[in-house]
């Protein structure tokens, strides 16, 4: 199209301008951005996020598989196109990495995890507090936000998410000291919580969470338990959900089929019978950990370096080799003085050491100072690396792996179904243990899948490894698909040698974090973790959103060992892992809060237990324990509480999915022209959204020459359904390219010039324009800038014809859906002037006045959000002081009674006691009353400040417009 600077200029601020709260515009930027398809349940609890800016934040509780990490991600997208930078995110430990590489793959957000090692890096490097991140989102653990606390409370963050959230749930109890450390730490800052189970055995849970973001919302614990505990038999849930809604948003599956499509879990088990000698080297070490006295294992770490040897010794009698060799090289050099770090040796080989170190660990591990030994200790030393040196030699000696044999039936009863499915003949196998891995990638290359298996670890530092990474270097050379980090560029071009060339991957824990493997759907668990929730995230892997065949999981048991028959029925029949649509149903993962701690049970079974009644005893013990399950009357108070009616719900996605969508076409569409005409002379353009650079546009930085390809999917499609060739770059609004584009045409020389309009030359011509053909006319357009609670940006159109009718704005910006050509220079005249400063000045003033009344919402809001905190405590303190009005009146009607002198003047003083209490209480009602006022004129102080709405207006252009 003939495409003017006075079309791109006014593309480039509407495509750059800040919406409000309120507008599902908002988002549009961010969407268009993002490497996500539009599901408008996710834009839908993003828009509530953002619905106030007084608000300290949202519970987002959509039901598992409905993608909370994507709403999360579009809000986090949104924040950072707006410079608002301070982003943090806490997350269990074993997500950290999978968070990343979503932030990194979907929305092109940069990050740091930040752990012990890479926090005293930062502290080397001179930044005195890494947290404080200009150009990262931080993301970090649970348990190390609660260590670094007094960093986060130090930093201004602009907003904090916080994942699987119902982990906090019981902030309300002194005991949670996780929960109260990070609360505290966050105590000011905007938190969005994500979370699945916001209420799971109590609704006192519910008063936790919220309080986390806002301790103004409910009273006290005491206030609230007076109020609403009742209400869980009386059914009156009417005033308690008034006061989670503007807070809590919730959306179910069943309200988003006709969107999504998902598919199932298909499992299938592969039982094995390890040989006599397997058997024997599994009891030999069995009863060495369970061992009173162990010299090789320190007693400070006694208890994960047992889980750990445990797991190895489940793997592979080669995984298990190498440790117990590990453990005699430490004992024989605690003889001669000298020493081996275990947990560094373990590590090598067991690659989710420090993750699992982390979660099992609740502080920091305690120093422990140098042992000496006596001769007896020297002695029993002696016998115990004779003892190891008999396990190590007897497992150097079993060549033949029961189960790895197994593994070749597995895979080919697997491949079968794959078959059936229509699906890609790959298989994606989890060990727990690198010589497994290196075991087992020998074993498949010798039989069978030469050139077809590929590893996966948190190295990748084998040869054939480091031979695909250098090849995928030098065929993206150029492109964007090169990030700069070895680490991530190394996994990409894995992931991509698994995809386009290899049959199998054999993949450490490293794999189950943060990479998407939905072209794949058969996981083989070759080793099982007793974590429920590290199993769900191997499998998410495969099974997630865009999964186009139903997944298959392959597991394998050992017949001869009793505790992992019980630990394999736990996680099949009672966390229903294996099968079904979803997997573990939100009731289950929820109610044991975290998978570690499960594991520690499972670890303590296997120490204690020596007999097959033991174990049987001990495990039915567990399983009584996690038996129960949310009850009923739970179920339907969250249901009432949490949860809309479907239709209802079911339009308002409707209507918000169309009127998104037509604001994206719209937006990429302003994209693609504007790009189209600053780039006319430096690049070539294909009708499918794609162009490549020819010449370097800006001579001064270093741009990739392209191809460069707009994700727009077609009718019916969706983004992930978009083929993009391996060399492309995806662009965006906010690609680096884009954004200097951008900016360049914002200050392009737009005089006042004739613009010729050509409605007849135009393809897709708007009939509301019809009428204008022939005419000419006068249009201004000015930036309008608000900032008060937040950043508004507005543009200003004033347009009308020589006929002196005025064009409403909304068809006066149809006009530059057209062709245009630019004539000569025009002057302004004095007429023009004053009725543009008029059509202006109106517009303006109703902007103005609907931002002001939208704040004086917001205002309103805050303030019957306080003023029903400020009855929740006086509710409490009338409460304790009525309390003891009944106690003294009874101490007193008994004291009467009392003949006995001693015991009359004993109640008396009593008495005394309580009244001095009660006039104690009624002070502190007072004083309460006086502390709410205070809050409140805080609060409104605060309003003042940001209520002033600093204003800024400029002009951009004025032309003289004709339409032919």
């Amino acid at each position: 199209m003939s495409f003017t600077s006075y079309h791109a200029k006014y593309f480039a601020y509407e495509l750059t301008r800040q919406r409000p709260s309120n507008d599902l515009g908002k988002l549009t930027s961010s969407l268009q951005d993002a490497q996500v398809d539009l599901n408008p349940h996710q834009v839908e609890a993003a828009l509530f996020a953002f619905q106030s800016p007084l608000s300290q934040g949202a519970i987002l509780a959509d039901e598992v598989g409905l993608g909370k990490t994507i709403e999360a991600g579009i809000i986090l997208s949104q924040q950072w196109a707006e410079r608002k930078r301070k982003l943090l995110i806490i997350a269990p430990s074993n997500l950290r990495k999978q968070w990343s590489q979503e932030l990194a793959d979907k929305f092109f957000l940069p990050s740091i995890i930040l752990e012990t090692k890479t926090f005293n890096e930062q502290i080397k490097s001179r930044n005195l507090n890494p947290f404080n991140q200009s150009d990262n989102i931080v993301i970090c653990s649970y348990h190390f936000a609660k260590n670094k606390a007094i960093y986060i409370e130090q930093t201004q963050w602009d907003l904090v998410i916080i994942d699987e959230a119902h982990r906090l749930r019981n902030v309300y109890k002194a005991s949670n000291k996780i929960g109260n450390v990070i609360k505290d730490a966050l105590q000011k800052r905007k938190k969005v919580l994500l979370t699945a189970t916001p209420l799971q055995n109590s609704i006192l849970e519910l008063y936790g969470l919220v309080s986390i973001i806002d301790d103004f919302i409910f009273g006290d614990l005491k206030s609230f338990k007076s109020q609403y505990s009742r209400q869980l038999d009386e059914g009156n849930y009417d005033e308690l959900k008034s006061r989670l809604l503007p807070i809590c948003h919730r959306t179910l599956r069943r309200q988003v089929l006709e969107y999504i499509n998902y598919t199932e879990r298909r499992a299938f088990c592969e039982e094995f019978t390890p040989s006599d000698e397997e058997h024997q080297l599994y009891e030999w070490v069995s009863e060495y950990l369970q061992r009173k006295k162990l010299y090789a294992l320190p007693n400070s770490q006694r208890q994960l370096m047992t889980l750990i040897l445990r797991k190895l010794l489940a793997s592979s009698t080669y995984a298990i080799y190498g440790t117990l060799d590990a453990l005699v090289k430490k004992l024989e050099k605690i003889i001669t003085k000298s020493d081996v770090d275990l947990f560094t040796v373990l590590e090598e080989d067991y690659e989710g050491l420090e993750e699992t170190n982390e979660e099992w660990t609740e502080d920091e591990l305690e120093i422990v100072n140098e042992i000496e030994y006596t001769q007896e200790d020297i002695e029993a030393i002696n016998d115990e690396i004779a003892d190891l040196k008999k396990y190590r030699d007897l497992a150097q000696k079993i060549r033949k792996n029961s189960k790895a044999e197994r593994l070749f039936t597995a895979l080919e009863k697997a491949f079968q179904e794959l078959q059936k499915l229509g699906a890609n003949q790959k298989a994606l196998i989890f060990t727990e243990s690198r010589r497994t891995q290196e075991f087992l990638y020998n074993l498949l290359e010798a039989r069978g899948y030469k050139d077809k298996v590929v590893q996966f670890n948190g190295t990748n530092t084998d040869v054939k490894s480091k031979e695909i990474y250098k090849n995928w270097l030098l065929e993206h050379k150029g492109t964007d698909k090169i990030t700069g980090s070895p680490t991530a560029d190394k996994r990409a071009a894995l992931v991509d040698y698994f995809r386009e060339d290899a049959t199998i991957m054999i993949a450490t824990e490293a794999a189950a974090e943060g990479i998407n493997l939905q072209f794949c759907s058969l996981i083989v668990n070759f080793d099982l973790p007793w974590n429920p929730q590290r199993i769900e995230q191997r499998i998410g892997r495969c099974h997630r959103y865009g999964q186009k065949h139903d997944v298959v999981v392959v597991n394998f048991l050992n017949i001869k060992n009793a505790a992992d028959q019980r630990v394999y029925e736990l996680l099949d029949q009672k966390f229903q892992l294996f099968d079904g649509v979803f997997g573990s149903s939100d009731e289950v993962l929820g109610a044991i809060g975290n998978g570690v701690d499960f594991e520690k049970r499972i670890a303590q079974i296997y120490n204690d237990c020596r007999t097959v009644e033991e174990i049987k005893n001990a495990f039915d013990s567990l399983q009584d324990e996690l038996r129960p399950e949310i009850s009923e009357k739970i179920q339907t108070v969250r249901t009432t509480l949490l949860e809309h009616f479907d239709d209802e719900v079911r339009e308002k996605l409707k209507s918000n999915l169309l009127e998104t969508k037509q604001y994206l076409n719209t937006f990429e569409d302003k994209l693609w022209k504007t790009t189209q005409y600053f780039l006319n002379d430096y690049a070539e353009f294909s009708e499918d959204y794609s162009f490549k650079l020819v010449k370097n546009p800006f001579p001064n930085e270093v741009i990739h020459s392209g191809p460069y390809m707009i994700l727009k999917p077609k009718e019916g499609q969706r983004k992930s359904d978009i083929f993009i060739p391996d060399d492309t770059n995806v662009y965006r609004i906010g690609h680096k390219l884009a954004q200097r584009i951008l900016n360049a045409c914002k200050t392009n020389e737009t005089p006042i010039k004739e613009v010729v309009f050509d409605y007849n030359g135009t393809q897709g011509k708007v009939s509301t324009l019809n009428e204008f053909i022939g005419k000419s006319g006068w249009f201004q357009l000015q930036h309008l800038s608000i900032n008060s609670f937040e950043q508004e940006d507005y543009l200003l159109m004033a347009c009308y014809s020589d006929e002196g009718e005025v064009i409403p704005s909304e068809t006066a910006q149809r006009f530059f859906s057209l062709n245009a050509t630019v004539n000569g220079a025009m002057v302004l005249t004095n007429e023009a002037s004053t009725i543009f400063k008029d059509l202006i000045y109106n517009k303006r003033q109703e902007i103005i006045s609907e931002n002001s009344n939208r704040n004086r919402d917001f205002f309103d809001v805050e303030m019957d959000k306080l003023d029903q905190w400020a009855d929740d405590m006086k509710i409490s303190l009338e409460k304790e002081i009525r309390d003891l009005d009944a106690e003294i009146k009874l101490r007193k009607a008994e004291a009467k009674k009392m003949l006995n002198l001693e015991a009359k003047v004993k109640s008396q003083r009593q008495i005394k006691e309580l009244e001095k209490k009660r006039s104690e209480k009624r002070q502190t009602l007072f004083s309460a009353q006086d502390d709410i006022d205070d809050k409140k004129e805080t609060l409104l102080s605060d309003i003042e400040k940001r209520l002033n709405q600093k204003i800024e207006q400029k002009e951009l252009f004025t032309i003289k417009w004709k339409m032919i």
